[in-house]
């Protein structure tokens, strides 16, 4: 209700001896209101009207009080004898508005980030991809999944391994699509496609900031997982701080963009993909251990595709179908001949190089069989073998002794060593292996 008080007589002196400047004569951040700058006092000294709309009076106890008054001089025979103050308090009314205007900043962030993360899904869907699920029939896909149909409805965080090529990015799908968080966005950042400059905006976004040269806000790759899946993609190319840092976004469960103050929350299920072996990757200093063990829960390899040759007819039966569908081309035969050269071919790039050499060959096909062209020599019976450079040489000598160690278990040395095998004394093989650069994980 409003309050009213009234002065008649001379204008009061307001002095600190007064109770009114006690409870009235300071700002709400605790700054001096002078006597002169007051409404009240106007109204007595210059016999003037005020409505003064923000106002603060504090309590005894401190607190302070917003209030709107009018202040309004009343006259005796055309002398001044007082005024008329009616107050009203609005203190409620001012923390519904500071209310609002949290949720309103709440909702314009919401909104930002949402814009974000439809733009981020239209760019994938919009992106070119071979094809859309896991292809085989093999033992080594069936493994891979089961495992996905193990994982997918946990929470752990997964550790795809495998060559560049065999799929990691259709398993992390795979995974998300299966698992709780299927109804919001999997958030998919390679992190060796961006200069190491770069990654940090990436991953944590910023706000706008003149000291950072940014026109506006912008969530990073962590901020836009939230309440999905996060897929770090070759997680060894993060600089080793930046690895630290997700670490710690990660553990505390809320994450800041750069320039601000305000950590926001962060609820994201982790996969992450590695071209080599965990172990490898932190023995050689591009993993930190920490990150290692808070990510390897689940390992989840995939084969390389020389290592499953029966999935290839199917692999080409899919692949052959999308690229002509996308290319609008009449679908080819592929002959027994091409399909055993396919089965031959060792595959060095897996899936993506079987994926570039299906889409060339249906642009090298006019109609009829499909015409390959595997773009280096393939082995072959006969005389008619091509003539290879010497940098074919080295591959076909390295996969050679890769298939050695394989058939061998390992083992180097021995009557069933892979330098048996190779007719090789065991310090030649181990140092050819040394020159080419074999590891354990390119026969396992």
């Amino acid at each position: 209700m409003p309050r009213r008080r009234c002065w008649d007589g001379p204008p009061p002196t307001f002095s600190a001896a007064t109770s009114i400047p006690w409870i009235h004569h300071h700002h709400l951040d605790g700054r001096s209101y002078p006597e002169h700058d007051c409404p009240i006092y106007r109204s007595f000294r210059f016999e003037q009207v005020h409505r003064i709309e923000d106002e603060v009076f504090w309590r005894r106890d401190g607190k302070p009080i917003r209030v709107e008054y009018v202040s309004t001089p009343i006259y005796d025979q055309k002398v001044l004898a007082g005024a008329v103050v009616i107050f009203r308090d609005i203190t409620e009314r001012y923390e519904n508005e500071r209310r609002l205007r949290e949720a309103l900043a709440e909702v314009a962030a919401l909104r930002d980030r949402l814009e974000q993360e439809n733009a981020y899904l239209q760019e994938t869907i919009t992106s070119e991809r071979a094809h859309h699920e896991i292809i085989g029939a093999s033992g080594a896909v069936q493994q891979i999944l089961t495992r996905i149909a193990l994982v997918a409805p946990t929470e752990a965080p997964v550790t795809i391994t495998g060559e560049p090529g065999t799929g990691k990015s259709l398993v992390a799908t795979a995974i998300h699509t299966a698992s709780r968080r299927s109804r919001r966005a999997l958030i998919h950042l390679k992190c060796s496609a961006h200069a190491p400059e770069a990654l940090e905006i990436e991953l944590f976004g910023h706000i706008r900031s003149h000291a950072l040269g940014t026109q506006r806000d912008r969530p990073g790759k962590l901020e836009l997982a939230h309440g999905g899946t996060l897929f770090l993609e070759d997680l060894a190319e993060l600089p080793l701080d930046l690895q630290g840092r997700i670490l710690a976004a990660l553990q505390a469960g809320e994450v800041t963009r750069l320039g601000d103050a305000r950590a926001r929350p962060l609820d994201a299920r982790v996969v992450v993909a590695l071209s080599r072996p965990v172990e490898a990757e932190v023995a050689a200093g591009r993993l930190r251990a920490d990150l290692a063990l808070f990510l390897n829960v689940f390992p989840l390899p995939c084969p390389p595709l020389r290592d499953r040759r029966d999935d290839i007819p199917l692999l080409v039966d899919h692949l052959l179908a999308v690229t002509c569908r996308r290319m609008n081309r009449q679908r080819p035969v592929v002959t027994t001949r091409v399909m055993q050269r396919l089965m031959a071919y060792d595959w060095p790039g897996n899936v993506r190089e079987l994926r570039n050499v299906i889409e060339r060959a249906v642009i090298l096909t006019a109609g009829g069989k499909l015409v390959l062209d595997l773009g280096a020599p393939v082995p072959v019976s006969g005389p008619n073998n091509l003539v290879r450079t010497e940098a074919e040489m080295q591959q076909a000598i390295r996969q050679n002794l890769i298939a050695a160690l394989r058939e061998a278990q390992g083992r180097v040395s021995g009557p069933l060593g892979a330098a048996a095998l190779l007719g090789l004394p065991p310090t030649t093989l181990a140092s050819r292996m040394q020159k080419l650069d074999i590891k354990d994980h390119d026969w396992a």
